[in-house]
């Protein structure tokens, strides 16, 4: 309720300007709601990306791409298991409806503000299509309690001499300590987390 929106712009303002700020609201609806929608993320949060799911369409995420300096990550596939329902339907030609998507989020990218959401739980797809991401930036949620592996994915951009990558990890930060050592638990977590990907990257 109104507390936890309050929750959350206390926690934008502590954060520093110069970190990358997501909300992982998946926003996506018709014209003037998005356009509402975004107006809420953007200009009232402040904050510097988003998530977005398309299932309705262009129209439903041109609110979002009108701010070229904002990135919009569009969910293409995602890391819980549900992503079967209706992200893996198999298209009449043997794709898959979550390539397809990634070939229209790649369509969208005029303004070089798209991104793509692909869950690190389905590293056997990330491996199979990474080849077509072109220059779109990848969020990868899913690293952790949810079974990603932080290695293995940050090994796959490698292979591919791909850096324009973001792993998020959630529960595996924040569920650290519940004691007054909390911040120092996460903090070391963090560093631990970030030599992982920086050794896969040298």
């Amino acid at each position: 309720g109104a507390k936890g929106i309050s929750e959350l712009e206390k926690t934008v303002e502590l954060i520093p300007k110069d970190i990358l700020t997501i909300a992982d609201a998946k926003r996506g609806d018709i014209g003037n709601t998005s356009e509402m929608y975004a107006k809420s993320v953007y200009d009232h949060f402040k904050f510097d990306a988003v998530t977005l799911h398309p299932y309705m369409g262009k129209d439903s995420l041109q609110p979002f791409l009108e701010y070229t300096d904002k990135m919009n990550y569009v969910l293409v596939l995602t890391s819980n298991t549900g992503a079967n329902d209706f992200e893996k339907l198999e298209l009449k030609d043997g794709s898959f409806l979550y390539q397809n998507i990634l070939l229209r989020v790649k369509e969208w990218n005029e303004k070089q503000n798209c991104g793509i959401v692909l869950g690190a739980t389905k590293l056997d797809e990330l491996k199979s299509n990474i080849n077509n991401f072109g220059n779109l930036s990848v969020l990868l949620p899913g690293v952790g309690a949810q079974g990603g592996s932080l290695e293995d994915v940050s090994k796959t951009f490698k292979d591919k001499n791909r850096k324009n990558y973001l792993v998020n990890v959630s529960r595996g930060i924040i569920y650290k300590s519940s004691g007054e050592d909390f911040a120092e638990a996460a903090r070391n977590e963090i560093i631990s987390l970030n030599k992982i990907t920086s050794g896969n990257l040298n």
